[in-house]
């Protein structure tokens, strides 16, 4: 099955914005909450963000007020709205399906993509 494209990346300056989309080719995408989450380098993979099948929205606590998760159905596609940007920010981001128990753990989500790079330089 077909896994997840993500796009969006780049670097860019502190306190500038991005916008990091995620593109579906399952004809399930709505029936899915989705998360977004990142790594930094030689660090674990963390939780970003996640929104459920009706757009409720939860945020980790580094990403509230800064970040903006969303999604469009008919797009089958995923975002992640991202301002304010900052160097702690700097990972290479993936989006998920989740699929069963907590947001915010990644061993309850599949369908990863192989992920879209974000470096914030200072």
């Amino acid at each position: 099955q077909a896994q997840p494209v993500e796009s969006g990346g780049g670097l860019v300056q502190v306190g500038d914005s991005l916008r990091l989309s995620c593109a579906s080719t399952r004809d399930t995408f709505s029936d899915y909450s989705m998360g977004w989450f990142r790594q930094a380098p030689g660090k674990e993979r963390e939780w970003v963000a996640w929104i459920s099948t009706i757009s409720t929205t939860t945020y980790e606590d580094f990403a509230k007020g800064r970040f903006t998760i969303s999604r469009d159905n008919s797009k089958k596609t995923l975002y992640l709205q991202m301002n304010s940007l900052k160097p702690e920010d700097t990972a290479v981001y993936y989006c998920a399906r989740h699929v069963s128990g907590n947001a915010f753990q990644a061993s309850h989500y599949d369908s990863w993509g192989q992920g879209t790079q974000v470096t914030v330089s200072s």
